[in-house]
């Protein structure tokens, strides 16, 4: 159940959250907001991963 959450939850974000790798954003630059949706985007792909 829980996996299949956050695989339901990494596919909305790929739709709507901003891809950062692909814009080359420079992590050691990006501002907060940009720190803690990557930060997001990586806790939910760990899990769906698991």
């Amino acid at each position: 159940m829980k996996k299949k959450f956050f695989k339901f939850l990494a596919k909305v974000n790929r739709k709507i959250l901003p891809s950062f790798t692909k814009k080359g954003v420079d992590l050691a630059k990006a501002s907060k907001l940009q720190m803690a949706i990557f930060g997001y985007k990586l806790w939910v792909t760990k899990n769906s991963l698991d």
